[in-house]
């Protein structure tokens, strides 16, 4: 079993009055290998100047994460089987939207992947590339966790 740590800090600018909801929702994401990321709530749920475009939310994060693992798993299976791959790039897309339970979430994550191999090592056909895909798919802790439970514990 591995833990992952994410630690985040929001803080009320001294201006804001807090209980009127304006205030700003740009917050700080550390991540344990000394990464700091900007990080706010989506302009599309909390309309500007509230929200802060230029800092990734929630929504941008979990369709990047399913992309990079997507990758990631995409990569090592390609290696293992000898192909080299040159380039991969994806433009993942997520769609917010009502789930069965009528609660809005992200009912579709849309892995895009564009894979340049190093000529000679391309995979023969299409079916196969797709085949590759699945199994990284299969692979995905990301993809895997999607219905994961989620447990609240305040440390007051």
């Amino acid at each position: 079993m591995s833990e992952y740590t994410a630690r985040l800090l929001w803080q009320r600018g001294p201006l804001e009055a807090f209980n009127d909801n304006r205030y700003s929702r740009r917050h700080t994401l550390h991540f344990d290998g000394g990464v700091e990321l900007a990080a706010s709530s989506s302009p599309a749920v909390v309309p500007l100047p509230l929200s802060d475009a230029s800092a990734v939310d929630p929504e941008e994060m979990f369709v990047a994460s399913l992309s990079s693992c997507h990758m990631l798993w995409f990569l090592s299976l390609a290696a293992k089987a000898g192909h080299r791959v040159e380039r991969y790039e994806d433009e993942a897309v997520g769609t917010m939207a009502r789930n069965a339970e009528g609660r809005m979430a992200m009912t579709r994550v849309l892995l895009r992947p564009r894979v340049t191999f190093v000529p000679g090592s391309a995979l023969a056909d299409a079916p196969a590339l797709a085949a590759l895909h699945h199994k990284a798919h299969e692979a995905c802790f990301i993809a895997n966790s999607v219905k994961t439970e989620v447990v609240c514990e305040p440390r007051n």
